[in-house]
């Protein structure tokens, strides 16, 4: 019998390119098909056949608080009876962007916008209207959403200019954009001693999670930070999967580095469409109305999403949260790596905040080519078993993880119990 799933799925795919709204839902990475949901409660979704998963992907970060927060969704509730929009400002948006400036020191001042893309191509375009130039710097397996400029691939040499990772974007476009390796402080000096006084912006995910979950050595975001400072250059976090999730202060804050602007995004609109980019107040006053960098946006700020990002981090703020949401990821990944080892698995697993990184390899990556090297097929095998199990992890060996604060002993007892079954029989 064929299950509603599978039937949804073939619908989907006549109406829908791929049959789904995002490629990385389609399972091409780890193969079969894609799952249709329709409810979450806490860490736990359903599926359309009504089997029941514990949720490690958490709509890929925002949903810090789990599914179905009672205080966000009555805000929401309340939100929606008084408008869904009205394309105007209101005072929720004022009371947001104060949190945000207050809990983030680098930020003097911020706007909303409605996507992480959004928020990225909108600081990427004010800092070149800001310092007057064209050309900016990423790193290979950081993402940054689906501008033009960002969605770039590393050039044939160290030093040579990105080429398009997608069709559509020009060559020209891609031209302006340097792809360095994450991690590579020597890599960085050689590029700024060539580039330095052409570069208007590095943007960098400071804990990169698109590529799995890679942290920054010691040495590298401080060096990052020196020499955009002593090019004149505007240094972009972008935080959009760390913002409110690694730590309060976000990545930034754990790392001690004052970015020049902060890309956010998922966990300030607490499951709904909402995302900000702020920062430096004489960067950011470069923005029309008062400046001459454009940007605009009909759903900016929009009053039921600031209602649910307003709830979300009035919870996160509380005494003891990311402690706890701490000690529960790298309860997962620790318990999970123990596993592994007792049955001589080549396996290695990270935390950070409430993120974490699974790699089917012996040592834990520090850059895209380490990550590269980890062992897909054993990831996919993993992955799927685990499904099978009623384990929702993300369906890509090239992603990082979420804990929720919803997550206790029981779910991280029967993750533990599942892996453990799984790798028994490896």
């Amino acid at each position: 019998m064929t299950s509603r799933n599978q039937q949804l799925f073939e619908q989907s795919q006549q109406y829908i390119p791929g049959g789904v709204n995002s490629p990385v839902r389609a399972f091409r990475s780890v193969g079969g098909n894609p799952i249709f949901f329709q409810r979450g409660k806490g860490a736990y979704f359903w599926d359309v056949d009504d089997k029941c998963y514990i949720d490690y992907v958490g709509s890929w970060g925002p949903l810090i608080l789990g599914h179905a927060h009672a205080e966000v969704v009555n805000a929401v509730q309340i939100a929606a009876q008084n408008g869904l929009t009205f394309g105007a400002p209101t005072e929720a948006e004022l009371e947001i962007a104060k949190l945000i400036c207050q809990l983030i020191p680098s930020i003097e001042q911020v706007r909303l916008v409605s996507s992480g893309t959004e928020a990225g191509m909108s600081a990427i375009r004010l800092a070149r209207g800001f310092t007057g130039r064209s050309k900016i710097i990423k790193f290979e397996g950081c993402y940054h959403g689906h501008d033009d400029s960002l969605l770039v691939k590393a050039g044939s040499g160290a030093l040579t200019f990105g080429n398009p990772s997608s069709a559509g974007v020009p060559a020209e476009t891609a031209g302006h954009t340097l792809v360095l390796d994450f991690n590579d402080v020597k890599g960085l000096e050689i590029a700024f001693n060539q580039w330095g006084k052409e570069i208007a912006a590095v943007i960098v995910e400071p804990v990169a999670g698109n590529m799995n979950l890679v942290a920054p050595r010691a040495d590298f975001l401080a060096k990052l930070q020196s020499l955009c400072m002593q090019s004149g250059s505007v240094l972009i976090f972008d935080e959009v999967m760390t913002g409110f999730r690694v730590d309060l202060g976000c990545a930034q804050g754990l790392y001690q580095i004052k970015p020049d602007l902060t890309v956010l995004g998922k966990v300030i609109g607490g499951g709904m469409p909402m995302a900000a980019f702020g920062g430096r107040r004489d960067i950011m006053q470069c923005l029309a109305p008062l400046g001459p960098v454009y940007q605009a946006g009909t759903l900016s700020g929009n009053p039921v999403a600031v209602a649910a990002g307003l709830a979300t981090l009035k919870q996160v703020v509380m005494p003891g949260f990311y402690e706890q949401l701490k000690n529960r990821t790298r309860q997962l990944t620790d318990g999970i790596m123990d596993v592994a080892k007792k049955q001589n698995i080549e396996f290695c697993a990270q935390s950070i905040g409430g993120m974490f990184g699974l790699y089917f390899r012996k040592d834990i990556p520090t850059s895209f080519a380490e990550v590269m090297q980890c062992n897909k097929e054993a990831f996919n095998r993993f992955f799927h078993a685990m499904l099978e199990q009623g384990i929702y992890f993300a369906p890509s060996a090239f992603e990082a993880g979420f804990v929720s604060s919803a997550h206790s002993d029981v779910e991280l007892d029967k993750t533990l119990s599942a892996a453990e079954k799984i790798f028994k029989d490896w």
